[in-house]
């Protein structure tokens, strides 16, 4: 082989192995687009199952243990039936924006009544025990909520 085939020969190669190396970053490029692509389509939907999820439990525990969520209602004595029936309410009110939320069913309506009653969360809160790790939680439930109110791209509801 002669000096100028190996030349030509080592040229071919670093130009096969710059070009695999460009089509590589083209991949990986791609598909960190799709990524960021599909994220943004079905990010608005993660965050309403999740704000869903969070509220279906929450209503339930209230509903399955009343009396372990009397003491949030403020002014109001814990050991009353008051206490109990407003929980019960609570409860029942989470377990149904929780559903219609996560359905997708008049998503924007249900996430703002979600939000007031995520808002009234944050008040009691503050109001029975300070600012708490508890209510910086819920605060930030509250501003899922208010962001799925202004929501309108969502994937697989039931409303437009």
């Amino acid at each position: 082989m002669t000096r100028t085939s190996t030349a030509r020969t080592a040229g071919r190669a670093k130009r096969d192995t710059a070009t695999a190396h460009v089509a590589e970053r083209a991949g990986a490029a791609g598909a960190t687009e799709r990524m960021r692509s599909w994220a943004a389509e079905w990010a608005p939907t993660l965050a309403r199952v999740m704000l869903g999820l969070v509220l279906l439990w929450f209503g339930y525990h209230e509903l399955v243990q009343p009396q372990l969520w009397t003491g949030y209602v403020p002014w109001v004595a814990t050991t009353s039936s008051l206490a109990v029936t407003l929980v019960l309410i609570h409860g029942w009110v989470l377990l149904v924006l929780g559903v219609a939320i996560i359905a997708g069913v008049a998503l924007r309506l249900a996430a703002a009544l979600a939000a007031l009653t995520l808002l009234e969360i944050v008040i009691s809160l503050t109001f029975t025990g300070g600012l708490t790790d508890l209510t910086l939680r819920d605060l930030a439930v509250l501003g899922l909520a208010l962001c799925l109110t202004a929501d309108t791209r969502q994937r697989a509801a039931l409303s437009a």
